[in-house]
């Protein structure tokens, strides 16, 4: 396998492996990692396919079609029941799986013969101020440093997980936010009040830096192939994790053992203990301070295209929920019973 691939440099060499008898799931793994998709997308798609492929009774994917794709799609809504975004995931896996390694063109789906999942209505959560306050009291740590990073630029958790040092600009306050959702980068705000301890913490990062250069450690890992075209870049500082994590691992692609980024559960886990603990009745997770930042930052009075650009949403319909969360009451009117 690992020479089928080393080999693989152009589109004929990708129509000699998909020829090849190599098993279908490698020949997806092959075709995710050319186009530099992400290891969690990699592990979903693979097991999407997977699932339909046993769904069917072990047929082969080129023997199937729309029909197939429609039916399963319908169970997953019908009989597992499962969420809108979950059931828009296995068909973004199945389309790539007769796209993109079997080349084969299917008829247009037709979608209206699909039971879609329900995607439900909701208000983003959002803490208030003193809400905020409270949970920041209840973490510690670098879990804490974490949180109010999340708070104090809008960033995603997984944003947050993988910021290198080069991505912090502490001259301008910036943070520069790569390959976030939709795979685009963007400019966020660094929070001068955060400074101090931002750089405490890279101080003890650069400490173990230098202990894993000692100790002839793998560099960390690096996207798009940058590692072949810069060796020794994976060893330099800037591009080194901002949260690495404590242990070492073994990279799941490459096998080698180096630092990898801090666990996104660690810090899931925190919020949730600290929210008990601070006795917020919220359903509360990272992505609440998110929600947070984009709500506060429009009750201060930001417009709504500053917040859509700090958040990087594409759409500006996305921004607008926010103004329906506004602290200003139920659609920004006073009850009757108060005037």
């Amino acid at each position: 396998m690992g020479v089928i691939v080393m080999g693989l440099n152009s589109i004929n060499g990708l129509a000699a492996f998909q020829s090849s008898k190599v098993r279908l799931l490698d020949q997806v793994r092959y075709a995710i990692r050319a186009k530099h998709y992400s290891i969690r997308t990699e592990e979903s798609y693979i097991d999407w396919i997977r699932r339909f492929v046993l769904f069917h009774e072990k047929r082969h994917p080129s023997d199937m079609g729309t029909f197939e794709i429609q039916t399963y799609l319908t169970h997953l809504a019908v009989d597992r029941k499962v969420a809108a975004s979950t059931q828009n995931q296995a068909l973004s896996a199945l389309l790539f799986l007769y796209r993109d390694v079997l080349d084969i063109k299917l008829p247009q789906l037709e979608l209206e013969k699909i039971t879609r999942a329900k995607k439900p209505s909701r208000l983003p959560v959002v803490l208030t101020k003193s809400e905020v306050e409270k949970l920041f009291v209840q973490i510690h740590g670098t879990n804490k440093l974490m949180a109010r990073l999340l708070y104090g630029s809008g960033m995603r958790l997984m944003e947050l997980i993988r910021l290198r040092i080069f991505d912090l600009d502490f001259e301008r306050n910036e943070i520069v936010v790569r390959n976030g959702k939709g795979g685009k980068d963007r400019v966020t705000v660094l929070p001068q009040s955060i400074v101090p301890a931002l750089k405490d913490h890279l101080e003890n990062v650069e400490g173990l830096y230098l202990s894993d250069r000692e100790n002839k450690v793998s560099g960390v890992y690096l996207p798009f192939a940058l590692e072949r075209k810069y060796p020794n870049a994976a060893y330099e500082w800037r591009w080194q994790y901002v949260f690495p994590a404590f242990k070492l691992s073994t990279d799941p692609r490459t096998k080698l053992e180096r630092r990898h980024h801090a666990c996104e559960q660690t810090l899931q886990r925190a919020v949730k203990k600290a929210s008990d603990l601070a006795g917020i009745n919220k359903k509360v997770t990272p992505h609440t301070l998110r929600h947070s930042f984009a709500t506060h930052l429009m009750e201060n009075g930001y417009d709504i295209r500053t917040v859509q650009e700090l958040l990087g949403h594409k759409d500006l319909s996305t921004t607008q929920i926010y103004t329906h969360v506004l602290n200003r009451g139920g659609r920004g009117v006073f009850s009757p019973l108060d005037i």
